[in-house]
């Protein structure tokens, strides 16, 4: 006798829902934290794409800034093309968290991801950064930011974050934090849809490493496996608005598992 869960695998039809039309991330809010985004630049090549909501956020005011779409680092610019990319109908807003400086304090994550759960209500945060182990020594510090992606899968929100570069040699925060958020691996896939389910020291998945916009796009980074995997979670939340960050992990793991299984 076959084994009924082979059977329920093979009715699965993972095409059917990543390939859907509808599923073009159409009413989904997503916040990026990053260094900002190039609009122009993005617009010449998305022309449909929605105007994007943006701030400043720095470690000495408790309030962001507005961006005023200032000149911007091509990191968010790539991260903000991969989505538009996969989800062309996307609601995206930019958390600029580097500003001149390129460096960020934790706080100043902290800060941006709670803007974006209570004034931006987004369902979807993307973060294409971390912090490696030894800088985030201080206890306090991983613990409060350990709470705030506590606090976002409570919320339902979805948290997807990048793994270090040299993952598993380097580990970082908050990818570290999984399951409470989706930690994702760059890997090489001739279809940007497809990834992998791979759990490798607390990073379960892999998608595609590598972008399409920018000076840097074409090496391979987890940068652009993060919103890689946040284009293709927001292509199923367009479908299904109401998806929890366990739903949805538990939804790439069937897909993953079903594609495996033809």
């Amino acid at each position: 006798m076959s084994d009924v869960f082979e059977q329920l695998f093979a009715l699965l039809r993972p095409e059917l829902l990543l390939r859907d039309p509808r599923a073009n991330g159409e009413g989904v809010r997503v916040a990026i934290l990053d260094s900002g985004v190039d609009r122009q630049r993005l617009r010449r090549k998305h022309p449909q794409m929605l105007p994007i909501e943006g701030a400043l956020f720095r470690e000495d005011r408790p309030e962001p800034l507005p961006d005023n779409d200032q000149p911007s680092s091509p990191h968010g610019t790539t991260v903000a093309d991969v989505l538009l990319s996969l989800a062309p109908k996307v609601q995206l807003f930019s958390a600029d968290v580097f500003g001149p400086m390129s460096s960020c304090d934790v706080r100043v994550v902290i800060r941006a991801l709670r803007w974006a759960m209570d004034q931006w209500r987004v369902k979807l945060i993307n973060l294409s950064l971390g912090v490696p182990e030894q800088r985030l020594a201080q206890v306090p510090r991983r613990l409060e930011l350990m709470r705030t992606i506590e606090e976002a899968y409570y919320r339902d929100v979805l948290v997807i974050a990048a793994a270090h570069n040299d993952h598993p040699l380097t580990r970082s925060y908050p990818a570290m934090f999984a399951p409470p958020l989706l930690s994702v691996d760059k890997g090489e896939f001739a279809d940007p849809l497809d990834f992998a389910y791979r759990l490798c020291e607390q990073i379960e998945f892999q998608a595609h490493g590598r972008g399409y916009l920018g000076p840097f796009a074409a090496e391979p980074a987890t940068s652009w496996a993060a919103p890689h995997l946040s284009g293709i979670a927001a292509r199923l939340l367009s479908l299904r608005p109401a998806l929890k960050p366990f739903e949805m992990k538990a939804l790439l793991y069937w897909l993953f598992q079903a594609r495996q299984r033809r």
